[in-house]
């Protein structure tokens, strides 16, 4: 890694990142587990101990276990929400899979185990540092920081921005943020439980905004605030109790008689999506490429799929066996769902603002909840994310799906984590995930024709396993993020196999 400031130099494998958060730490582990060096660029000098985000998706989850990072949290510091909500409105959990629980994890916490892995794999993370400037050319990128001592400039391959919705890389590299949607103004407060402090809160839905009171733990009591149409404090202005005490004022018309208050947060904005996901050699992710109304874990979980998702194909173009096109398909892939996930978010607050006038809508959507395929979709439906798979030179046509039942709704998707029966070393279908490559799990007891598929082993790890009723399939390649990228049912697809390994993998 080169600090220098001779713009124009040949860089060495160095991938910088604007922000410590989830998606920005989540994509630093990504990159240390492929061999590429990360700068990691943080402007609070020192770590969160407090955090407004509480919880993570199960699909989050789901990811962590591809790469073994569920092992590094304490079971008793994680449980199932047993319940979770659409615009307030809450979802029947009886029918739930395991990845559509949101599961208790603070931010804070979240940050502190993806920086001490990412650290372990390499990252050079630097607290107290900020982007001022970005310069790109055919060699890489030149990012002018400002730190602790000063200011200096970083020469790196790629320049990631995970800095959050104000992103100083997303307005530096120039990509448009537009607004859709209400804007919307929201603090929370922390408030330690003793003997003269309100406990029985109005919380709900109101004709002024929502307010919610959620206890944390025996002692602490978050309070939450939301509104619609008021102008809210610039960003640095620091929040204060008696602008908490007001907007619970204004939504509720009690007067709380609140106690000590600790971590205070201002929240809020309109619904955000960045043009592009790139500029050059400048790529967003997370808030810095999506802003969208608070709903249950749904920012972390999307930026931290669009960490996995680009991790790998960060470093297939650095370690050059990237086929053409495959940074490309990281905004193909992800800005859809990025975009899905702002329709999601717009809906919600259309089902919330102006109350009064959309208490009917309210009712019949209760309604509509009752029906199972209904309340099964809305819990789903924000963090299903199924890709298209022509491969990123065109392929198509070659998934080798035949008509099995089931078959053909693998493509594209995350590959089920199922038991496997006979494999080596590892008995379940996430722990072939570990080391971020891409894997051909071969379930056809010897049938699969696989010949050649040896010349990209130091790419793709085969994996032979017993045939399982859950991957309805003899043999199924899936890239490091997880998702399928090519299905053979009957074992016999070779040719087929081949060129989704070079569509996704390169030439051998």
């Amino acid at each position: 890694m080169a600090d220098t400031n001779a713009a124009g130099t040949n860089t060495t494998g160095t991938v910088i990142i604007a922000g410590a958060g989830p998606t920005g730490l989540m994509l630093a582990t990504e990159l240390g587990l492929l061999g590429v060096d990360a700068v990691v660029l943080e402007r609070r000098e020192r770590p969160a101990e407090a955090s407004a985000g509480m919880a993570v998706h199960g699909r989050t989850m789901d990811t962590f276990r591809y790469r073994g990072l569920t092992e590094l949290i304490d079971p008793d510091e994680t449980f199932p929400w047993p319940l979770t909500p659409f615009a307030l409105l809450w979802l029947d959990m009886a029918a739930a899979a395991p990845n559509d629980y949101t599961y208790a994890l603070p931010q804070w916490r979240l940050e502190k185990l993806l920086a001490g892995r990412a650290g372990e794999l390499g990252a050079d993370v630097r607290r107290g540092h900020t982007v001022v400037g970005v310069g790109q050319d055919d060699a890489g990128v030149a990012v002018d920081v400002a730190g602790p001592g000063g200011r200096y400039q970083l020469r790196g391959d790629y320049l990631v921005g995970c800095d959050g919705a104000d992103s100083a890389v997303r307005t530096l590299a120039g990509i448009d943020f537009p607004a859709s949607g209400p804007d919307y103004y929201g603090l929370l407060g922390d408030m330690e439980l003793t003997a003269d402090t309100d406990t029985a809160f109005d919380a709900g839905v109101h004709p002024g905004g929502l307010f919610g009171a959620i206890p944390l733990g025996s002692d602490v009591l978050r309070l939450m605030t939301i509104e619609f149409g008021v102008e809210r404090p610039a960003g640095d202005v620091p929040v204060t109790l008696e602008e908490l005490r007001a907007g619970i004022r204004r939504i509720t018309g009690g007067e709380p008689k609140l106690g000590k208050i600790g971590f205070m947060a201002r929240y809020g904005g309109p619904t955000r999506l960045a043009g592009s996901y790139r500029a050059g050699r400048v790529l967003i992710a997370g808030d810095a490429a999506h802003s969208f109304f608070i709903s249950g874990t749904q920012g972390a979980n999307t930026g931290i799929q669009d960490s996995v998702n680009l991790g790998w194909k960060l470093a297939a173009t650095l370690r050059g066996w990237a086929p053409p096109g495959l940074l490309d398909t990281y905004e193909a892939e992800r800005r859809p769902v990025g975009q899905r996930m702002c329709w999601h978010a717009n809906a919600a607050m259309a089902l919330l603002t102006p109350y009064p006038q959309v208490a009917a809508l309210r009712e019949m959507v209760t309604e509509l909840i009752g029906f199972e395929e209904v309340n099964r979709y809305l819990l789903r439906v924000p963090s299903t994310a199924r890709y298209p798979m022509p491969g990123p030179a065109g392929l198509a046509g070659a998934d080798g799906c035949g008509d099995a039942a089931g078959a053909s709704d693998l493509i594209g998707a995350p590959v089920p984590d199922v038991p496997l029966a006979g494999a080596a070393g590892v008995d379940q279908v996430a722990q072939t995930l570990r080391a971020a490559r891409g894997v051909l799990l071969d379930l056809s007891d010897g049938t699969a024709d696989l010949g050649g598929v040896e010349a990209w082993s130091d790419r793709v790890e085969v994996v032979t396993a017993r045939p399982t009723h859950a991957i309805p399939a003899a043999a199924v390649l899936v890239r490091p993020d997880g998702h399928v990228a090519h299905v053979d049912v009957a074992g016999t697809d070779g040719d087929g196999r081949r060129a989704a390994l070079a569509a996704w993998f390169g030439e051998p």
